[in-house]
């Protein structure tokens, strides 16, 4: 039976609350998190690079997660916990939508269907949530039996939204009642499409007022669903009294005891300004991970013990049958769409090996103006990406889904940030520096040029860069300037030796759409799409 539970509104927050105060505890109080974030509809199991899982990965053994292993580990884990004498929830940190072909194809419904499969307590939104304005999100949230929370968004002037993203879930968990709170960062409409009708309100400002209030109608026990980054919950928790747990998301970071690859401890503690310990988790994406988080709490509420850990979803854990059979089915029509005609191409558009990885190939000219169309309302300037990244030419005619999928395989999702020029300069240097192994680090570029000279060591190959100005004209690039860049999230994480991506990036976000629906979506706009060699990468 599910756990009773209501989703309030900060207006709606006090008279809830009246209805019935908690009385004290008479003896600490148990509660098991089990919680997973940034999921990006990867409902089938992936690899160890986070893309689809080939049937060798498979029979190796190599695959993660998938969401019939997902809701199979919660539900032993759920249960061993209970008899534990431990209460439970179970909460998903937002972004559930964009990054695998079953989104592009069934937008929120297949979300939704399965989220509910899990038995979920609640999910805050995520920015990911936005990506296609209002309306998807809309019916998502109405075909979930879980609340979606975003206490920081104002929908009163949006028609798809308006009263369906309540700020505060009352969940009653072993006769306490628990308070759950969802945020969704602040740059959402940098980052996503929720409308001009959306706002995002300063959690920092708007948390204060809401826990207060909570604690003044006798809910003692409060989680933050945050989707802000574990930066901002870092900061959130040492700055606001009266939160006890953070459940994060949006920043896909990886907490554990026992990975020497962790970004830090599960769970990390931070003291708010009474002193006393927040502990916050999150558990890295794409449902490779669970978290499973036992707190204890004090008669009055305070959190006197927090451990736990990620559990990684290895093919030793089994699969929900049920479910299994559904993502099965839900699969069916993915791939007669990948057969679906997306555009033309005007003549054949080179995406060998051989080219992409040495010099300027009409494929990396194809993808990288997409890229640059994708992200222009972002201000880019630069795009930079990998010739390895391309995996296949695409022949004359008709363009399908399929074969855009073929020349991007890996699930890349587009990448933004800001760099000095001067590291701009050191990226490019790095896409040069294996060009007599045939690297897949060369670099495919729009929006600037270079020349390069190959009789040069590695480091001190690149001879000149310039960068286009408004009007097609080319002018140096100035070392000391930033610039806005985008690219992919593997070489924004360090991938093909683009180390200087991972550490010299500023106001990074390495979470946009899908890089393969951004070509296909350019394609279907440009056709027939006909790239050209211009010049772009010279040698000398």
């Amino acid at each position: 039976m599910k756990t009773p539970i209501r989703a309030l509104s900060a207006g709606a927050l006090a008279v809830g609350l009246m209805a019935g105060a908690s009385l004290p505890a008479q003896a600490d109080y148990e509660l098991t998190i089990l919680h997973f974030n940034d999921l990006h509809a990867r409902f089938q199991p992936i690899n160890r690079f986070d893309s689809d899982c080939s049937e060798k990965d498979l029979g190796e053994g190599k695959c993660y997660g998938g969401v019939a292993r997902l809701a199979a580990v919660i539900n032993d884990r759920r249960t061993a916990a209970q008899n534990d004498g431990r209460n439970v929830a179970v909460l998903i940190g937002g972004d559930v939508f964009q990054g695998s072909v079953f989104y592009t194809y069934y937008k929120g419904a297949a979300s939704a269907e399965l989220m509910n499969m899990i038995d979920v307590d609640a999910m805050t939104v995520g920015n990911h949530e936005f990506d296609d304005g209002t309306g998807p999100l809309a019916e998502f949230i109405h075909a979930t039996s879980f609340p979606v929370l975003g206490s920081n968004v104002k929908t009163d002037k949006d028609a798809n939204l308006f009263g369906m993203l309540p700020g505060v879930a009352i969940i009653e968990k072993g006769g306490e009642r628990i308070a759950i709170i969802g945020i969704v960062t602040e740059t959402t409409p940098e980052i996503a499409s929720p409308g001009d009708d959306v706002f995002f309100l300063d959690s920092a400002l708007s948390l204060p007022p809401l826990v207060a209030e909570l604690k003044r109608n006798a809910i003692n026990k409060i989680i933050l669903l945050s989707h802000s980054g574990s930066n901002r919950d870092i900061q959130l928790a040492g700055f606001i009294n009266g939160i006890d747990v953070i459940v994060g998301g949006h920043s896909n970071t990886f907490l554990s005891n026992t990975s020497d690859r962790a970004s830090g401890p599960y769970p990390t503690m931070v003291k708010n300004p009474n002193g006393r310990d927040v502990p916050i988790v999150q558990a890295y994406a794409y449902g490779r991970y669970l978290g499973e988080l036992h707190v204890t709490f004090d008669d009055f509420g305070n959190v006197v013990e927090a451990e736990g850990d990620v559990i990684e979803l290895t093919q030793e854990y089994g699969e929900d049958a049920a479910i299994a059979k559904r993502v099965a089915a839900l699969a069916t029509p993915v791939e007669a769409w990948k057969s679906t005609e997306v555009g033309e191409a005007a003549n054949p558009i080179d995406g060998n090996r051989a080219s992409c990885r040495a010099k300027e190939c009409a494929m990396g000219n194809l993808v990288t103006d997409a890229i640059m169309w994708k992200t222009k309302d972002q201000g880019t300037e630069l795009v930079i990406t990998n010739g390895g990244g391309l995996r296949a030419s695409i022949d004359g005619g008709t363009i399908t889904m399929g074969e855009v999928l073929t020349v991007l395989p890996f699930q890349n999702t587009i990448a933004t940030f800001k760099l000095k020029g001067s590291d701009v300069v050191a990226a490019l240097e790095n896409g040069v520096s294996q060009v007599e192994d045939g690297a897949g680090r060369f670099a495919q570029v729009a929006g600037m040029r270079y020349t390069w000279d190959p009789a040069m060591e590695p480091g001190k190959r690149i001879v000149s860069v310039e960068v286009m100005q408004a009007d097609g004209s080319y002018t140096p690039i100035d070392a000391d300037r930033m610039y806005a860049v985008a690219s992919n999230n593997y070489m924004r994480g360090g991938g093909d030796g683009y180390d200087v991506f991972e550490k010299m990036a500023v106001d990074a976000y390495d979470y946009g759409p899908g890089l393969e629906e951004a070509v296909a979506a350019y394609i279907g706009e440009m056709s027939p799409v006909d790239p050209q060699l211009e010049g772009r990468i010279m040698s000398k």
